[in-house]
């Protein structure tokens, strides 16, 4: 089985900060026009889940291509290439 490259470690990491992003600029926004923190920090929770249900959600909607196929097949024990023809 082959090892995963550095981009599909790194995926799930930059989903998260991207939602960290998300919900610290919202938690902010909320934080300095109410200028409560538990409003903030409330704010910067839903933010934050929703933004990371929306990105993996979208991260679910993208289909894979030729090579990430290749990919998941050979994770699952399948032979990639298609079978051969008897030639009869």
């Amino acid at each position: 089985m082959s090892k995963p490259n550095r981009d599909d470690l790194l995926r799930p990491i930059e989903l998260l900060v991207l939602s960290g992003v998300m919900g610290v600029f919202t938690g902010l926004v909320v934080l300095m026009s109410t200028r409560e923190i538990v409003l903030g920090l409330i704010g910067f929770g839903i933010a934050f889940i929703a933004s990371l249900v929306v990105l993996a959600m979208l991260a679910l909607a993208v289909k894979p291509d030729f090579q990430e196929k290749l990919d998941l097949d050979e994770q699952d024990g399948e032979d990639p290439r298609p079978p051969r023809s008897s030639g009869h």
